[in-house]
C-alpha cells in the first residue's frame, strides 16, 4: 500500500477517535463522569442526590460507608465498597449522598461515575486519576456480568492494581443486585457443566470477593416504608395526616407489587405534585 493511502488511513482514524490533549481539568467540579470515543472527565454541575439523613432503614450502612469515606479522605486506609442487594433500597443513592456529606465537612473529595461498558478503559482512566492530588471516588453503578462477559477482568485493574497497584488516591465503590456480580443459575450452570466445576466459576465469583467491603441492601418492612415517606414529607414540607399518608402509601404500594424506598420516592413525587409542593 502506497503511503497516500496510509496517511488517508491514519488521519481516518484519529478523526473517528481524536486523541486526548493536556491534563482533566479537576477544578471545573466536584463530580466527573468518564466518556470514551474520545476519552474524557465531563464535569458535573450538579449532581442529581438526596440528603444523606433522609435515607432511613440503612443506618448500618450508612455509618459504615460514611466512615469508611471519611478515611480514605483523611488518606487513611479504606477498603473498595460493594454495596448489593434488593432493588430501589437506596444503594447509589448512598453512595452520591456520603459523598456529598464528606464533601459538606471539610475534605476535597471529588466522585467519578464509570459506566461498565467502558471498564476495558478503565486503565487509561486512573492514569489521568493516579496523575492528579485530587483523591477520587470511583463509582460504577449497577454492576453485574453475564456470560461470557469478559469486563469483569477490566475491574481487576481497579480492585488489585496489578504490577503498579491500584492509586493510593482511588477509592472504588459499586453497586449491584448480585452479591456475586453475575446470575445464581449461571453459577449453577457452570458448576454442572464444567470439568472441573470449582474453577470454573471461581474466578468470576471470586472477584466480589476483592472489594474489602460488602454493605446487604433488604427489601424494607412497612413501617420502615411509612417512616421513608414521612421522612420527605417533613423534609419537604408536604402536609399530610399519618391516617392518609398510611392508606394512600399502602395502596400506591399495592398497585406497584413492590414496597421499597424508590416506590416511597415515586408516591411522594405524586403526593408533591397533587399538593403543589417543589421538591427541588
Amino acid at each position: 500500500m502506497d503511503e497516500p493511502a496510509l496517511t488517508r488511513i491514519a488521519e481516518a482514524l484519529e478523526r473517528m477517535n481524536p486523541p486526548v490533549t493536556g491534563a482533566p481539568d479537576f477544578s471545573a467540579a466536584d463530580a466527573f463522569v468518564w466518556q470514551v470515543s474520545p476519552d474524557r472527565l465531563q464535569p458535573v454541575p450538579e449532581v442529581s442526590r438526596i440528603d444523606v439523613a433522609l435515607l432511613v432503614g440503612v443506618d448500618r450502612a450508612r455509618d459504615t460507608l460514611l466512615e469508611n469515606t471519611r478515611q480514605f479522605a483523611r488518606g487513611l486506609p479504606a477498603n473498595n465498597a460493594l454495596l448489593w442487594g434488593a432493588r430501589g433500597m437506596g444503594k447509589s443513592s448512598l453512595v452520591k449522598a456520603v459523598h456529598a456529606q464528606v464533601r459538606a465537612e471539610g475534605h476535597g473529595l471529588k466522585i467519578v461515575e464509570l459506566q461498565r461498558e467502558d471498564l476495558p478503559s478503565v486503565g487509561r482512566l486512573l492514569a489521568h486519576l493516579r496523575a492528579s492530588n485530587e483523591r477520587f471516588l470511583l463509582f460504577c453503578d449497577d454492576l453485574s456480568f453475564g456470560h461470557d462477559d469478559e469486563h469483569y477482568k477490566s475491574l481487576k485493574a481497579v480492585l488489585d492494581g496489578g504490577i503498579e497497584g491500584r492509586p493510593e488516591n482511588v477509592i472504588f465503590y459499586a453497586t449491584s443486585n448480585r452479591r456475586h456480580l453475575m446470575p445464581r443459575d449461571m453459577i449453577e450452570n457452570e458448576r454442572g457443566s464444567a470439568i472441573n466445576p470449582s474453577e470454573a466459576v471461581e474466578e468470576k465469583v471470586s472477584l466480589s470477593d476483592r472489594f474489602g467491603l460488602w454493605l446487604g441492601f433488604h427489601a424494607c418492612d412497612q413501617n420502615d416504608y411509612l417512616a421513608m415517606i414521612r421522612q420527605y414529607c417533613d423534609h419537604f414540607g408536604i402536609e399530610i395526616s399519618d391516617a392518609d399518608l398510611r392508606a394512600e402509601a399502602i395502596e400506591w404500594q399495592a398497585t406497584r407489587g413492590a414496597r421499597s424506598g424508590r416506590v416511597a420516592w415515586q408516591y411522594v413525587t405524586d403526593l408533591a405534585g397533587r399538593k403543589g409542593v417543589s421538591l427541588g
